[in-house]
């Protein structure tokens, strides 16, 4: 939506998150959270009593992946603690270098 938007849409992540020899975001396992998580909901009722309340008809059944994998393409860039680079193989190698040229021996 952002890019059809013409909104930049930038990704905040410590570069402890970056997987270096993860050829692609097709590579990337996804947790898959459980269900209940966005089926439910709870909150006190009024006997001030916490209370879990169903969000979905019963029996219903949802998805919930913990995160996403959001194309490269999409990004206009990645922010990192080393600052910022572009969403490409061509970024994450430059970035990879900087990270590599700063490091302590």
């Amino acid at each position: 939506a952002a890019a059809a938007n013409g909104v930049p849409f930038y990704v905040a992540l410590p570069e402890s998150t970056i997987d270096w020899g993860c050829p692609d975001g097709g590579h990337i396992p996804i947790e898959e959270r459980s269900g209940e998580e966005v089926l439910t909901m709870s909150g006190f009722d009024s006997g001030e009593r916490l209370s879990a309340v169903r969000l979905g008809p019963a029996g219903s059944r949802a998805l919930n992946p913990a995160f996403d994998i959001t194309p490269a393409a999409l990004v206009t860039a990645l922010v990192t603690e080393h600052g910022i680079s572009e969403a490409s193989e061509q970024g994450l190698a430059r970035l990879r270098r900087q990270i590599d040229s700063s490091s302590p021996m």
